[in-house]
């Protein structure tokens, strides 16, 4: 695993009404400051890849539909540089997945249908000066395959 990242299982409480779970406690400290929080959401198939933070940490929560996501370390002073990590997240699989600031990711739609994204910064998103980098879905230097592998 990257170094830093942590992975939260979300307990569900099911009734007859449906379930609860909660996502962030402050008493979890899985992010080290509140920024903001913001939802997207993405087509079957499309790739969304690679960006990366130099201040800001990142939290995670596929709420519907399925990803794949691809965790790549660009620190070179991690115990972990240039290590790349998947996570298959959402319905199938409720975590959230703490990404600090450093390691590149993105993620692929998996299944027939849209898949929701629910993400946690530490810092708000300042659209005159961005703390977003971003790198090519197929870059070299991480080389990663998104073809699905049947098995």
């Amino acid at each position: 695993m990257i170094e830093g990242v942590k992975v939260k299982r979300l307990t569900k409480y099911c009734d007859d009404r449906g379930f609860f779970a909660e996502l962030v406690r402050d008493d979890e400290h899985l992010l080290e400051h509140f920024g903001q929080a913001s939802v997207s959401m993405s087509y079957p198939g499309v790739i969304k890849a690679f960006h990366y933070h130099d201040e800001q940490d990142d939290l995670w929560y596929f709420p519907s539909g399925n990803a794949q996501v691809v965790l790549h370390d660009l620190r070179p002073n991690s115990k972990t540089a240039g290590i790349t990590d998947v996570y298959y997240m959402g319905e199938e699989n409720p975590i959230l997945l703490l990404i600090p600031k450093g390691v590149a990711h993105g993620y692929r739609v998996l299944g027939g249908k849209p898949a929701t994204i629910i993400y946690f910064t530490t810092k708000s998103y300042n659209r005159k000066s961005p703390d977003e980098k971003r790198l090519a879905w197929d870059d070299p230097s991480i080389n990663f395959d998104w073809t699905t592998k049947h098995r």
